[in-house]
């Protein structure tokens, strides 16, 4: 019988379980999925503890996988068994050595993109993708700060706005990870433990501010965010690992330059059949050119989820997790 890391009550990484599961045969629409990697992201904790909702418990948790076809059910076209495909969308399940998916959340992998580093980049890279090219559509030129540089989506989107033309300030927590930051592209990188990241975002942009804040980190993170913006400009609060962001005063954001602000979802960006599938090949588009690498900063077995739970909570990891059946 296949397993699955499951809760049955929300809370910690110790209510995570390793058991058995059953997998039926896909139902009409379906697709069943033997996974060979599965990824580890953010929302992934948000789901354990609670922050966002299953729909039932017990639940095997995650959003994004990469595998073999396995069965297909009633109605599926566009794949066949053997067929190698991935995803990073609802419903919540990847955790999981084996699982059905509905057949369109599902992309068709390419021969020259193996199983990892899908799984270490559909999330994180259509994450990337939508942030860069439709929430703010950067353009050469641009001042963009990104928060968690160094992280999966950070080490991806600063890749790729760079390749865009942009002038990229990053900030991270550390040295060690101010190098990885530097090295994925960031022309500026703020170690906040250590800096004050508005006034180094002001100085380096001669104290005109940022075009555009990413901001994942959320509640520690959300009012310098909005004073390094210039005026109209964007700020997407697309995360919050350090907790949610408080209430405010809407009319703070005119006080602080008009500003605009956005709490985008990739679940949103991608509902669209024809919205995934462009998302996915531009994704597959700026790998295989090279001016975006995968970093695959650490592998765990799937039965060991907790520990790379305990990491990712611990701002440990760099680059993407990928958890192995």
């Amino acid at each position: 019988m296949p397993k699955a890391i499951r809760i049955h009550e929300y809370g910690g990484p110790e209510t995570l379980r390793w058991e058995d599961v059953e997998v039926g045969d896909p139902g009409p629409g379906q697709i069943r999925v033997r996974h060979a990697a599965v990824g580890l992201n953010y929302i992934d904790v948000y789901h354990r503890t609670g922050l966002y909702p299953l729909p039932a418990l017990p639940w095997t948790l995650g959003m994004e996988g990469a595998g073999r076809v396995e069965a297909v059910g009633a109605g599926v076209t566009e794949f066949q068994v053997g067929d190698r495909v991935a995803y990073a969308s609802p419903p919540v399940g990847a955790y999981a050595e084996v699982r059905l998916l509905p057949a369109d959340r599902a992309v068709a992998l390419p021969d020259d993109i193996d199983e990892r580093t899908a799984a270490a980049m559909m999330l994180q890279g259509m994450t990337a993708h939508y942030l860069l090219r439709r929430t703010y559509r950067v353009q050469p030129g641009d001042a963009i700060l990104l928060h968690a540089a160094a992280g999966g989506v950070g080490s991806i989107a600063s890749q790729w706005a760079r390749h865009l033309g942009a002038r990229v300030i990053g900030t991270v927590g550390d040295d060690r990870k101010a190098e990885l930051a530097h090295a994925h592209g960031c022309q500026h990188v703020i170690v906040y433990s250590r800096e004050n990241i508005v006034e180094r975002v002001r100085e380096i942009t001669d104290g005109q501010g940022v075009a555009v804040v990413y901001d994942s980190v959320g509640q520690t993170t959300f009012l310098d965010s909005l004073d390094c913006l210039r005026p109209l400009g964007m700020m997407v609060s697309f995360g919050n690992s350090s907790g949610p962001v408080p209430p405010f005063e809407p009319g703070l954001l005119a006080a602080k330059g008009s500003l605009f602000l956005t709490r985008p979802s990739l679940m949103h960006y991608t509902a669209r059949r024809e919205d995934l599938v462009a998302s996915a090949e531009e994704l597959y588009a700026v790998v295989r050119s090279g001016a975006v690498r995968i970093d695959i900063g650490q592998t765990y077995p799937l039965a060991e989820t907790a520990q790379a739970h305990r990491a990712l909570e611990a701002r440990q990891t760099t680059g993407s997790t990928v958890l192995l059946p």
